[in-house]
């Protein structure tokens, strides 16, 4: 596995977002019932590997979805057809956690592509998670000096999500309780 690079903020991600959110509506249409950019290239001035994080929301996981992305040369990873659950939230059912993953074919702009249940734990957690970052750069800047450590640190680039994961999960219930105190609801699809 290659090493975990984390480049600055760029200001062009989130036109390399639309790029994509036009391709993935090309190939999904009205199956694709909001389309987001999320992950770390999504929050405006935080470090992030050079990839595009993509949440496209959908009534439901079939496999007519699978078909369309990889007819369009996307390719599926079925290892990450589940979500990582935060501790304390209940991991079943399993479909609550459950979603596709696909990549873009080589030479096209690296993403990752998650399609996920509207309504579903993990579809909200994506959201939500952004939200608290973009409006939270103290959070965002500590989280973005814990990615850094982590690439420069790890030997094993594998273990990235792992490590990674605990810091998700305190920044995903200071996210909760921001959101509460807020009154939170998802916006508008980015695309």
């Amino acid at each position: 596995m290659p090493p975990i690079v984390i480049v600055p903020y760029r200001a062009d991600w989130p036109a390399e977002f639309q790029d994509v959110a036009r391709d993935l509506r090309r190939i999904l249409g009205v199956a694709a019932l909001r389309i987001d950019h999320i992950g770390s290239t999504s929050v405006p001035g935080l470090a992030a590997k050079d990839i595009i994080d993509v949440q496209v929301t959908v009534a439901d996981l079939v496999s007519d979805l699978s078909v369309a992305m990889t007819t369009a040369g996307y390719q599926a990873f079925d290892r990450y057809s589940r979500d990582h659950v935060p501790p304390g939230m209940d991991p079943e059912p399993a479909a609550a956690w459950a979603k596709l993953f696909f990549r873009p074919g080589a030479g096209a702009r690296p993403a990752n592509i998650h399609i996920r249940v509207a309504g579903r734990p993990n579809q909200r957690f994506a959201l939500l998670f952004r939200d608290y970052l973009r409006a939270n750069p103290p959070s965002a800047a500590a989280y973005a000096e814990l990615k850094r450590r982590l690439a420069a640190q790890l030997a094993d680039p594998a273990m990235y999500p792992d490590v990674k994961d605990p810091a998700v999960d305190q920044i995903y219930f200071a996210a909760e309780a921001w959101a509460a105190a807020v009154g939170w609801a998802p916006g508008p699809a980015d695309a």
